[in-house]
């Protein structure tokens, strides 16, 4: 890992923990890091538990006014749906904000269960202490310097997928609807997916926060569990911050990092 990390114009943070023994390695594992997508996963777990408990449904209709569907952000769902008014069912608001890393539908889902705080109570509840959650998408958007108070640390993403993968978080149901709409996220193709053999099984979450004004790309994550040949699972927790790699590049430093760990479990 650290051969493929020295060098770069980057912070970088790295964990990878396989399931099937309890290995685990890591690079700066312990270390903070700006979010940015990435907590939409974390998002997920909070609104799919209150289904689990009754207070919501996947097949419930969930209105989208005008006024949730900000401009000057990222939003497929703004995109097909321009003037808003449109009920869909919170199972499509999870999908896209999850899959297709939708920002308004990020903060429609925040608004649903009561905001930043009650996802950063839920997650701690969990058992994951290093992690903050604070601001919506478009309080980032507003303050540049928020993205760096919702943080984590690798090896804390990499607890919290273990405890999604282990079935002690959600449901089986919602367990397996969140599993099937992470293995269909778009975002960030060349990321944890960039090199691994075509078809491999990658239940990710991306999160980005474009390249600033002065060139700096403070933040290209990705997160991932990784069905490996055998069927067992490998967790892949990437974090990239403070970088005047390209784009390009950075995802390549991603990709070069989930290949390493893939090449350690199928030797």
């Amino acid at each position: 890992m650290e051969t493929v990390i020295n060098g770069q114009k980057a912070d970088v943070g790295v964990s990878v923990l396989f399931l099937e023994d309890g290995r685990s390695v890591s690079v700066n594992g312990d270390k903070h890091y700006p979010m940015q997508s990435v907590y939409k996963f974390h998002l997920a777990l909070a609104v799919l538990d209150q289904v689990d408990k009754g207070a919501f449904k996947l097949e419930q209709g969930i209105l989208v006014k005008k006024s949730d569907l900000l401009p000057n952000t990222w939003s497929p769902l703004r995109d097909k749906y321009p003037n808003g008014n449109v009920t869909l069912p919170l199972s499509e608001i999870i999908r896209v904000t999850v899959a297709e890393s939708d920002n308004n539908g990020c903060d429609i889902l925040f608004r649903l269960v009561g905001g930043t705080n009650k996802v950063h109570e839920y997650i701690g509840k969990l058992g994951i202490k290093d992690c903050a959650i604070v601001g919506t998408e478009e309080e980032m958007h507003e303050d540049e310097e928020m993205q760096f108070r919702n943080w984590t640390t690798p090896n804390a993403a990499n607890a919290l997928m273990l405890k999604f993968c282990k079935g002690q978080v959600l449901e089986k149901a919602t367990t397996d609807f969140l599993m099937k709409t992470m293995e269909g996220t778009v975002s960030g193709p060349n990321k944890i997916k960039g090199l691994l053999p075509e078809g491999t099984a990658v239940a990710h979450k991306t999160g980005n926060s474009g390249i600033n004004k002065v060139g700096v790309m403070t933040a290209s994550n990705d997160i991932g569990i990784i069905t490996l040949p055998n069927g067992n699972k490998m967790l892949v927790s990437i974090f990239v911050s403070m970088s005047k790699e390209s784009e390009q590049r950075i995802d390549q430093i991603i990709a070069q990092l989930a290949r390493t760990g893939w090449d350690e479990a199928t030797k």
